[in-house]
């Protein structure tokens, strides 16, 4: 007899929902969660990416930075974020950030960033409190990526390097 294996489709990646205040609630719970998994090391937590902007629709991903002084201490949390559901995303990862996804369908996506190397952390924050004060900006990045998604139903490849022409834009602007 043959065995199948039951594999779950991650469609968290697929959708745009209207801006939801309890996504501020998973944030404040995951961060709780953090806080004692990081302790002193941690420098900065942020709530970061479309789920942290008021009216603005999002893929439903909480988006969490975590900020530590150094690029060599980062390994050393791995296996503690493992024990609460996140996997290590090398992928995602680079020498800015390492990148965790947790959840089947993703909920939480957190990139541990470095205070020493890279400014992963400050563009982030740029991004989202330019959009935060600027509807018209905020407005034309929902249409963006509503486009986008439906030229690109998985939400990866093509709409994310589209949608970084927009987010390049406005960095470029606020400096």
């Amino acid at each position: 007899m043959e065995s199948k294996e039951n594999i779950t489709l991650d469609t968290s990646h697929t959708v745009l929902e209207p801006y939801n205040p309890e996504w501020v609630i998973k944030y404040e719970q995951e961060v709780a969660k953090l806080q004692e998994i990081f302790g002193e090391k941690l420098t900065q937590i942020e709530h970061i990416g479309s789920t942290s902007i008021p009216g603005l629709s999002a893929k439903p991903i909480i988006d969490i930075a975590v900020e530590i002084e150094s690029h060599a201490e980062a390994d050393t949390f791995i296996d503690s974020l493992k024990k609460i559901g996140y996997t290590h995303d090398l992928s995602g990862s680079s020498s800015e950030r390492h990148f965790f996804r947790k959840g089947t369908p993703t909920e939480y996506h957190l990139s541990i960033c470095y205070k020493s190397r890279g400014s992963f952390l400050k563009r982030q924050l740029a991004f989202r409190d330019y959009l935060k004060t600027h509807p018209e900006a905020k407005d034309k990045y929902a249409q963006i990526k509503n486009e986008l998604l439906k030229q690109d139903p998985t939400g990866k490849n093509t709409y994310i390097s589209n949608k970084s022409e927009f987010v390049e834009r406005i960095l470029k602007e606020v400096k």
